[in-house]
């Protein structure tokens, strides 16, 4: 019997945001707030570090899947949420959160502060609500 590895984000997701990578959307998925930041407002370090991030989100990869929980809520789809329609507050939603779901879909992402907000923390959320999920599930016989 092999143990299977904890797959928390995925390469093709990263990939994907990293299209948006100019403004560090692969880096925020990957818990890289800090390079993620810099990354939107230098434009993914005037292009040169996005062309280079496209060789290292291999490892980004790895190690994110080391970091976080794995558990109900996906970090795939939360992501993509987040990055195309976070304005409506859809992935809070998804993660559990229909009051403050509510109150993105009403004032555009609390006006872009929340998505800036979330941007940086959905991992570190996501992770609480897997482990809460993990705590109260019943052991196997």
């Amino acid at each position: 019997m092999t143990s299977r590895q904890s797959t928390t984000h995925e390469v093709l997701v990263g990939y994907f945001l990293w299209i948006f990578g100019f403004l560090g959307a692969h880096r925020f998925y990957y818990g890289r707030q800090i390079s993620g930041t810099i990354y939107f407002f230098t434009l993914g370090l005037l292009f040169i570090g996005w062309i280079v991030d496209l060789f290292l989100i291999p490892s980004m990869n790895r190690d994110a899947d080391f970091r976080f929980i794995e558990g109900p809520v996906n970090y795939n789809i939360a992501w993509l949420l987040l990055t195309f329609l976070g304005i409506f507050g859809i992935h809070r939603m998804y993660c559990g959160k229909w009051l403050t779901g509510l109150i993105f879909l009403c004032t555009l992402g609390l006006f872009g502060i929340g998505i800036i907000y979330d941007f940086w923390t959905l991992n570190a959320q996501i992770s609480l609500i897997n482990h809460a999920a993990r705590k109260t599930a019943t052991p196997p016989l």
